[in-house]
C-alpha cells in the first residue's frame, strides 16, 4: 500500500477563499456558494504534498468536486479510502513573512496550462490556536464503488486574509471565472486528524 491507513495526522497551511457561483455548471457543480483552497502538507504529516481544491456543502457536510495533488501516494490514498476524485498537477509555492505579516503565491499547473493562480496576504501567525470540525461525504467513484465518508478535527491559528484568485477561462476550472469572491481565510499550522 503506497498510502498510509487512515486517520492521516496532517500538519501544515491553507488559504481558502469563499465563491459565489451564479449559475449551474452541471449537476455535480449547481449555482452556490464553494470554497477554493491551497494547502501545503509538511514534514511530521504520514505524506508531504502540495493540493488545490474546491469543495461545497451539501446537507451540512462537504463535497470536493474537483482536486489535484503532486503526490501519485496522496492521489491514491485519497480515491480509495475516501471517494476523493484526486488528479495529479505541479505546484508553485512562494511564501515569505515580515514580523506576523505573511505574503504567499501559489500556482497550480497541468501540462504546462494553469489551473489556478492565487495571492494572499495574511497576519495568521499572530492568531490565538482555534479548534474546527468537519464532515466529508463523497459520491462513489464508479459503479459498485462505495461513497467515501471522512471527520476532519484539529486546531489553527485562523484569520480573514486579503486574497487574488485567477482561474484561466480554457482551464479545468474556468467555470469558477465568473464565480464571485465573497470572503477568505487562512489557517496558519494547522494540525487535525483527516479520516
Amino acid at each position: 500500500m503506497p498510502y498510509p491507513p487512515a486517520p492521516w495526522p496532517l500538519q501544515g497551511q491553507l488559504w481558502l477563499s469563499l465563491f459565489r457561483l451564479p449559475v449551474a455548471v452541471d449537476a455535480e457543480r449547481p449555482a452556490g456558494l464553494y470554497g477554493a483552497a491551497f494547502v501545503s502538507y509538511e514534514p511530521d504529516s504520514p505524506l508531504t504534498y502540495a493540493e488545490l481544491l474546491v469543495a461545497r456543502a451539501v446537507d451540512r457536510r462537504i463535497r470536493i468536486t474537483d482536486i489535484w495533488v503532486d503526490s501519485p501516494d496522496s492521489m491514491a490514498g485519497g480515491r480509495e479510502l475516501w471517494a476523493i476524485p484526486k488528479d495529479l498537477c505541479d505546484f508553485r509555492l512562494d511564501s515569505g513573512h515580515t514580523g506576523p505579516a505573511s505574503r504567499t503565491e501559489w500556482t497550480a499547473t497541468r501540462g504546462r496550462r494553469p489551473i489556478a493562480e492565487a495571492a494572499f496576504t495574511d497576519l495568521a501567525r499572530a492568531a490565538p490556536r482555534v479548534p474546527f470540525r468537519a464532515e466529508l461525504r463523497q459520491p462513489p467513484l464508479g459503479p459498485g464503488r462505495p461513497e467515501g465518508c471522512a471527520t476532519m478535527r484539529g486546531t489553527a491559528k485562523m484569520l480573514p486574509c486579503r486574497a487574488r484568485w485567477h482561474f484561466p477561462s480554457d482551464g479545468p476550472l474556468g467555470w469558477l471565472s465568473g464565480a464571485r469572491r465573497l470572503a477568505s481565510v487562512r489557517m496558519c499550522d494547522f494540525r487535525m486528524s483527516f479520516g
